[in-house]
């Protein structure tokens, strides 16, 4: 038997595996802990390969692409590009550790999405009730929080009351959209539209996509009060506020504590 330090590195190992070999189109997950090799993927194996390493991933342009996102991201290079946490020489161990702990977050943004884009719709909006709530929206003592109808709902998925009356809420809208389907103008009228209707002020529009320029811009042409979250930020905002995620190890960085050794004046 594996004692349990091995078995964890073990499952490290193969979490990246699979998360490398999924932005190379290699290998897909159609369902929780279910992966299924791809098409080309069978290609790879059928051409003889002996070793799949991020440098032969390089060749295929989703992996790439996903690798250049991040270097975008983080403004410099990326912690994929080269290969992991290995530090040079202009490093500290402390910017190694906080390159690494990018590139897992990055990967966790996707694993988010992947489980987003596969969640039933009532559930996600559920989701998003939850979200809001954790960073503090309607927490009060007279907060509430509610689904709207599935039907007749005039295009709100959820509503927050931040006081007992209900005199200040916040309308919800969520769309559940693939990463290439980007929410429109129209969608965001919509929305406008229906917040007029409930004679509100504010709302949140939140998809696992992403709003297209011309949706972004005709929030300026109106005097509603709506954020606009993106795929991307969405899942960032779950880690951050630990909705759907949740601890797996922790690091703490110890240094001197130079008032402990201080000499006593006089």
């Amino acid at each position: 038997m594996l004692p349990s330090g091995r078995i964890t590195v073990l499952q490290s190992r193969a979490h990246w595996a699979r998360t490398y070999l999924s932005k190379a189109v290699l290998l897909r997950s159609p369902s929780r802990n279910r992966h299924e090799i791809t098409e080309d993927g069978r290609r790879v194996l059928a051409s003889g390969v002996t070793r799949i390493d991020m440098k032969f991933l390089e060749q295929f342009p989703a992996y790439v692409a996903w690798r250049d996102s991040e270097r975008d991201r983080q403004h410099g290079r990326s912690a994929l590009q080269e290969g992991g946490a290995v530090a040079s020489a202009s490093e500290t161990p402390e910017e190694v550790i906080d390159r690494a702990h990018r590139e897992m977050e990055a990967a966790l943004v996707d694993d988010l999405l992947q489980r987003l884009y596969t969640m039933h719709p009532l559930r996600f909006e559920r989701l998003i009730l939850d979200l809001l709530k954790a960073m503090g929206y309607g927490a009060g003592i007279f907060g509430k929080h509610e689904m709207t109808p599935t039907s007749g709902d005039n295009g709100i998925d959820g509503i927050i009351h931040e006081d007992a009356l209900g005199l200040d809420a916040v309308y919800i809208q969520a769309k559940r959209y693939q990463a290439e389907t980007k929410v429109g103008r129209p969608a965001i009228q919509q929305f406008i539209g229906s917040l007029t209707g409930e004679g509100a002020t504010k709302g949140v529009f939140v998809t696992t996509s992403d709003f297209s320029a011309d949706a972004r811009g005709y929030l300026a042409k109106v005097q509603h009060r709506v954020v606009l979250i993106g795929g991307d930020d969405l899942a960032r905002l779950m880690i951050r506020h630990g909705v759907g995620v949740r601890d797996r190890v922790s690091y703490v960085i110890r240094s001197i504590d130079e008032d402990y050794f201080a000499e006593p004046e006089g």
